[in-house]
């Protein structure tokens, strides 16, 4: 039996709330800053008359400013941004229980289940993208496919308040057209790679020779060229299903240009104490911290380093990822997303050697406090309980929220 899934994107999310809450803005550019005060300050997000006013996610204010002298700059509310996210959630899991977060406006919805029900794949995404305008004031744009990475295409292809389907029998000439960094997961370092090779499209890649493919990008090779050719058959999860993952992480988008190791210092502490409190929460250490820049030019960076002893002390992770930016980054070109995230997971303690120099005690003291926060947090909220060095009233490092989806450099 096929698979019917839908990929449903809410259209500038951000922007769109801001005008939901204050309809005059409704037709204005409208960019969502870090802090609409200070002309140094980021664009987080933006309206689409902005957009088509050339106005970019990341760029600096005074230059949002001066391609649209008229823009409204609005401060983020990212609380609104969760409730409505929670009540678009409400109208998809009407029609499913398979639904799997992609960030807080982006879902995967297996459908698969409830045509019996509801009718075909593209009603149930027609009614979807109808009841979200109706009944919250938000638009959607619905791809419509048989694999999560083609409906993700799909959602990509018409914006705003849209449904485009991607079938098994069209997707050759709807997509193998596309260059294949449209494709999820190949990024930009991906995309130049794939360029040296002589493969630009999404087509070329569903063709090019597996072995080539495997040599210069191992498994992952195969996986994009399978994806291409529609042939992946990664499943769409539940909410409640719990993941082990391969990797732990966070990243944000600072609400001004960082311009040396001491502003770093607040978002990497932050970042990693979320970092932490998810590894704890999956029962898992790291032995492995990564660090990504993109910088205010839009190029990026990353580095990684592995621990001398795996851990989910967000001390620990944030010692790391300062050492590796102290090592490797200058700051010459100011910085404007940071992530930190961790890999080779293992169980709590499973990895862990014992040496000369091991305080049991000590040991079992931090992990007790750190379970006493967890405790607090679980039941009165993330943000009740901080880090001295993130009370300096510096809001360089935004309001991150502990349930936020780590995506590394998402596609605006």
């Amino acid at each position: 039996m096929p698979k019917h899934v839908l990929h449903c994107d809410l259209n500038n999310f951000y922007a769109s709330v801001a005008v939901l809450l204050d309809p005059s803005l409704a037709g204005k550019p409208v960019a969502v800053c870090g802090d609409p005060k200070k002309r140094h300050g980021i664009v987080l997000a933006k309206s689409m008359p902005a957009k088509l006013k050339g106005v970019q996610t990341g760029e600096a204010i005074w230059q949002a400013q001066k391609k649209c002298p008229d823009l409204v700059l609005v401060a983020p509310q990212y609380d609104k941004y969760a409730y409505y996210s929670k009540k678009v959630r409400e109208i998809y899991a009407r029609y499913t229980d398979r639904i799997e977060s992609f960030g807080i406006d982006e879902c995967w919805l297996d459908v698969t289940g409830s045509t019996r029900l509801f009718g075909s794949p593209e009603k149930i995404a027609y009614e979807i993208k109808e009841a979200v305008k109706n009944e919250i004031g938000l638009t959607i744009s619905v791809g419509v496919s048989f694999t999560k990475v083609f409906a993700k295409l799909g959602s990509d292809m018409k914006k705003p308040d849209a449904v485009t389907v991607i079938s098994p029998e069209n997707f050759k000439e709807k997509i193998w057209k596309l260059p294949a960094s449209e494709m999820l997961y190949v990024g930009r370092r991906v995309a130049e790679k794939l360029a040296l090779l002589n493969i630009h499209t999404i087509g070329e890649l569903a063709n090019a020779d597996r072995s080539l493919l495997r040599a210069h990008f191992g498994i992952v090779g195969d996986k994009m060229a399978g994806s291409a050719n529609g042939t992946d058959d990664e499943e769409v999860k539940r909410a409640d299903e719990v993941r082990v993952p391969k990797s732990v992480g966070h990243g944000t988008t600072a609400s001004r240009d960082v311009k040396n190791i001491s502003e770093a210092k607040a978002i990497v502490f932050a970042l990693s104490e979320m970092v932490a409190t998810r590894l704890r929460k999956y029962g898992l250490d790291a032995g492995c911290v990564s660090v990504g820049i993109r910088q205010a030019n839009m190029q990026s960076f990353t580095r990684q380093c592995t621990l001398p002893v795996p851990t989910h002390d967000s001390g620990e992770i944030a010692k790391a990822a300062l050492k590796i930016i102290e090592a490797n980054y200058n700051f010459k070109i100011p910085a404007r997303t940071i992530s930190v995230y961790t890999s080779k997971l293992s169980p709590i303690g499973e990895s862990m050697q014992i040496t000369l120099f091991d305080d049991e005690k000590a040991d079992k003291k931090r992990d007790n406090l750190l379970k006493t926060i967890d405790d607090i947090r679980e039941k009165y909220g993330y943000n009740t309980v901080k880090k001295a060095i993130l009370l300096s009233g510096d809001d360089i490092a935004g309001n991150l929220h502990e349930d936020d989806d780590f995506l590394p450099f998402k596609k605006d």
